[in-house]
C-alpha cells in the first residue's frame, strides 16, 4: 500500500538523517542503504555533489525512490525535502502569545485549532524584536497576538508587532484558579497568551503612545507629592520627639508658615540641638523644592492635557491632575472601550449584579482602575460642593432614603457617562477669552458683576481665567455685560 508518509532514520557521523516521503507519494522499493548515505554525506562535505551538475554527471537519486532527485542535505545531518505539508504550514495560520519581561520575553506560536507549534524566547532589543516577528512569521500567517503588559515590559514589543501590521490584544495574567491548576512558568503563560487571543477572551486593543507624555508628567508630580508628604511627616516626627526647646518654639507652628521658618533657621546649642535642627532644616527645604517642582510640573501637564483634550479640561470639577489620570487610565485611543459601560467597569463605578432567587440586588464594584476610581470622587466632591445641579440631586437622593456613600456611587457612575463623552468625541468648548476685555472696556469690578449674578468675585475670576468652566454662567455673564 501506498504511504501517505515515510521517515527513515539513520546514523551517519554521530548525527540523526532523516529522509521523508511527501503524503501521498510512492512508496520506497526497499530499505534505505546505509552505506550510499554514508558516501552521498561524505561527498556533500567534500563539495562534490556541487559541481557534480557542473561536468554533466547525472544528478544522485533520491535514496527512497530512485524516480526522484535527492533532497539536499543540512550540515546538522537533517537532510530536508520540500512537501505538501511544509507548504501547507508555511501558509497555515496561527496565533502568538507573548509573556514579556524587563530582560526578556517568551514567545509562543499555536494553529488555529489551539495545537501548541512552538516557543522561544528573545531579549527585549529591537533586533529580539525583529527576531521575535520573524519567527512568528516563520510557522505561517499570523492572525493576532496576545501580549502581557502592553503597557509595561510589553510596550516595545506591542510597538514593534503593530508596526508590523499584526493586531495586538491585550492579555490579562492568568486567574489564580488556572495558575494553581496548571502551574507557572514563561511557556505556560505565552501558550495561556496566545490561547486568550484564539478564543477571543482577549479582546482589548493596546494603548498607545499619544498619552506617554502625559503618563510621564503625571508620575513625576505625582511622586514629588508624595515625596513632600513625607518630608512633613518626619518633620512632625522629629518635632514630637526633639527637646523642650525645640519643640516649644516651632511645635505651635503650622503649613507654610512652619516651613518657611525652619527653613531659614540656624542651628545653635548642644550636640543634640544642632543635629535636630539641622535636620529640621533640610526637610523643610525639601518641602520647598519640591512643592515648587510640583508646582511646575502641574502647569506643565494642564497644557498637555489642555491640549490633548479641551472637552474634558473644561468639563466641571476636572483639574489637571483628575483629567491626566482618566487620560491615562483610557489611553490615547478610547476607542477601544466599545461603550461608557466598559468605561464605567474600568474605572471600578459600574455595580455588580449580585442577584439569586428571590433577591435581585447590585453591589459595589472593587475592581478596575483604582486610580480612575479616585479621579471619579474627586470629581463628585467638587460638584456636589460647588455645583448646583449636583447639589439638587444628592437634596433628592438623601431625601429618598439613601445614604451619603450610595449617593456618591450614583454620581460617579453619571460622570463616567460623561467623562466617556468627553474622551471619545470632540467636545465644543465655549470661548471666554472675550469676558475680561469686555469687563474692562467698561470699567466694571469683578465685585459689581458678582453681586448682579448673586455670586462670589472669586468665581467670577476664576471664569475670567478659565480654571473653572460653568457654560450658564458664561452666557449670563457676556449677556450682562453686552447690556450694561
Amino acid at each position: 500500500m501506498p504511504l501517505s508518509s515515510h521517515t527513515a532514520r539513520v546514523s551517519v557521523g554521530g548525527g540523526t538523517l532523516s529522509v521523508s516521503q511527501p503524503k501521498g507519494g510512492k512508496e520506497h522499493c526497499g530499505p534505505v542503504p546505509t552505506d550510499t548515505l554514508d558516501a552521498t554525506a561524505a561527498n556533500r562535505a567534500s563539495g562534490l555533489d556541487s559541481t557534480s551538475q557542473e561536468l554533466g554527471q547525472k544528478p544522485p537519486q533520491c535514496l527512497v525512490c530512485a524516480t526522484r532527485p535527492a533532497p539536499t542535505f543540512g550540515w546538522e545531518g537533517i537532510i530536508s525535502m520540500t512537501s505538501a505539508g511544509t507548504q501547507d504550514a508555511a501558509v497555515q495560520e496561527v496565533f502568538g502569545g507573548v509573556d514579556s519581561h524587563a530582560d526578556t520575553l517568551h514567545v509562543a506560536v499555536i494553529s488555529s485549532n489551539g495545537s501548541h507549534l512552538a516557543d522561544a524566547e528573545f531579549t527585549t532589543t529591537g533586533a529580539g524584536y525583529a527576531a521575535a516577528l520573524a519567527y512568528l512569521d516563520a510557522h505561517g500567517r499570523v492572525l493576532a497576538l496576545g501580549v502581557e503588559g502592553t503597557a509595561s515590559y510589553g510596550a516595545g514589543f506591542t510597538r514593534a508587532a503593530r508596526s508590523h501590521g499584526h493586531r495586538v490584544f491585550e492579555v490579562n495574567r492568568p486567574d489564580r484558579a488556572e495558575r494553581r491548576r496548571t502551574g507557572k512558568s514563561d511557556p505556560i503563560d505565552a501558550y495561556a497568551a496566545a490561547r486568550a487571543a484564539l478564543s477571543g477572551r482577549a479582546s482589548s486593543a493596546p494603548k498607545d503612545d499619544t498619552v506617554a507624555g502625559i503618563r510621564a508628567l503625571h508620575n513625576a508630580a505625582r511622586s514629588a507629592i508624595k515625596a513632600r508628604t513625607a518630608a512633613l511627616n518626619q518633620i512632625g516626627q522629629i518635632l514630637v520627639t526633639a527637646p523642650e526647646g525645640i519643640r516649644a518654639k516651632y511645635g505651635q507652628l503650622k503649613g507654610t508658615n512652619r516651613t518657611e521658618t525652619l527653613a531659614r533657621i540656624r542651628p545653635t546649642g548642644d550636640t543634640v540641638h544642632v543635629a535636630v535642627l539641622t535636620a529640621l532644616k533640610s526637610l523643610a527645604r525639601r518641602v520647598k523644592d519640591l512643592t515648587a517642582e510640583h508646582e511646575a510640573l502641574t502647569r506643565t501637564l494642564d497644557k498637555e492635557v489642555t491640549d490633548h483634550n479641551p472637552g474634558l479640561r473644561a468639563t466641571h470639577g476636572v483639574g489637571p491632575d483628575t483629567a491626566a489620570q482618566l487620560l491615562v487610565s483610557a489611553g490615547g485611543n478610547p476607542d477601544r472601550m466599545r461603550t461608557e459601560a466598559a468605561f464605567a467597569a474600568l474605572c471600578g463605578a459600574a455595580p455588580v449584579p449580585a442577584s439569586s432567587g428571590k433577591t435581585n440586588r447590585h453591589r459595589l464594584s472593587r475592581g478596575g482602575d483604582r486610580a480612575a476610581n479616585a479621579a471619579l470622587y474627586r470629581i463628585a466632591l467638587v460638584r456636589m460642593a460647588s455645583d448646583t445641579r449636583t447639589r439638587a440631586y444628592v437634596e433628592r437622593q438623601i431625601a429618598a432614603g439613601r445614604t451619603k456613600k450610595e449617593t456618591i456611587r450614583l454620581l460617579k457612575r453619571a460622570i463616567a457617562r460623561e467623562i466617556f463623552r468627553c474622551l471619545t468625541t470632540k467636545v465644543a468648548v465655549p470661548g471666554i477669552a472675550d469676558l475680561r476685555p469686555l469687563r474692562q472696556s467698561k470699567n466694571l469690578t469683578l465685585t459689581a458683576a458678582a453681586q448682579h449674578l448673586g455670586v462670589w468675585p472669586a468665581t467670577i475670576s476664576t471664569l475670567e481665567r478659565g480654571t473653572r468652566r460653568d457654560d450658564n454662567l458664561a452666557h449670563a455673564y457676556r449677556e450682562w455685560l453686552t447690556a450694561a
